[in-house]
């Protein structure tokens, strides 16, 4: 079985600067993958450049064991922002059912199996209750799951969600991480989610893309959240702690600190 996503050689340079540099990961099908970093590694231009909205100097992206190009409705997506008008009467069964036409604009007459998908697909996602709704009276926690079900409506292999946990309390973060494991073993859809802290994501990663400075380290979480890998990604020496659950990076006062994502950081003086 090919994979779901592989990025090989990647390098993308925006005004002059070098935001990714001989970036290289692979995803499997129904493997869900945390890409891990803080603001302005890279993490939105690597998404994008998956997505096919960022050109790239060199590199590959392939998808199903083929171009990008050639697999783009295979790519279900969930933007970092979504802007809302609360003046638009959208109600939730209708932006999913959108999701239907991603590439066409108008109103269409549905069939029975296109409105079964979307009620299936709320009812995956815990927001069959919500399907009459105005999406702008949603809660940040309903809302993801009304985007994760218009992302996934046309059955796509591979989903990308860029920083969906950002603004979501304690509560609602546990909820959206344990739902998307789900979907990811019961759709088999490979499962790409960026976040600025891994700890939310521990408990269900099968995989980890690390990074910092415009290269990666990738692989099982338990090999690459290492301190002998980690101090080789950010150049100079970091320790890995984990307990009861949770990671812990001890750096060294230095410049690269400011770079480590934000999983709890102790700084030893």
């Amino acid at each position: 079985m090919p994979d779901a996503l592989s990025v090989e050689h990647l390098t993308v340079t925006l005004h002059g600067r070098t935001i990714l540099d001989d970036v290289s990961f692979s995803i499997q099908p129904g493997e869900f993958t945390g890409l891990i970093g803080s603001n302005g590694v890279g993490k939105t231009t690597l998404l994008r450049a998956i997505l096919g909205l960022q050109p790239y100097e060199t590199g590959t992206i392939s998808v199903n064991g083929e171009p990008r190009d050639l697999q783009h409705a295979a790519i279900g997506y969930v933007p970092q922002k979504i802007a809302l008008d609360s003046d638009v009467p959208l109600r939730v069964i209708d932006f999913v059912t959108l999701g239907l036409d991603a590439e066409r604009w108008g109103l269409r007459r549905r069939s029975a199996a296109q409105r079964d998908r979307v009620a299936a697909l709320l009812e995956a996602v815990g927001g069959a209750h919500l399907a009459t709704k105005r999406l702008s009276e949603l809660s940040g926690g309903e809302q993801q799951r009304v985007f994760i079900a218009h992302a996934l409506v046309r059955e796509p292999s591979l989903l990308l969600l860029d920083e969906p946990l950002a603004s979501l309390d304690p509560r609602n973060v546990q909820e959206i991480v344990a739902l998307l494991h789900r979907l990811a073993h019961e759709h088999h859809v490979a499962i790409l989610l960026s976040a600025h802290e891994m700890n939310a994501l521990l408990p269900v990663m099968d995989r980890v893309v690390y990074l910092t400075g415009g290269h990666c380290a990738s692989g099982p979480t338990n090999e690459v959240v290492q301190t002998d890998v980690l101090s080789a990604l950010y150049g100079h020496h970091v320790d890995v702690l984990q307990v009861h659950g949770r990671v812990f990076v001890i750096a060294e006062p230095n410049d690269a600190t400011d770079n480590l994502p934000e999983h709890p950081t102790l700084t030893v003086h």
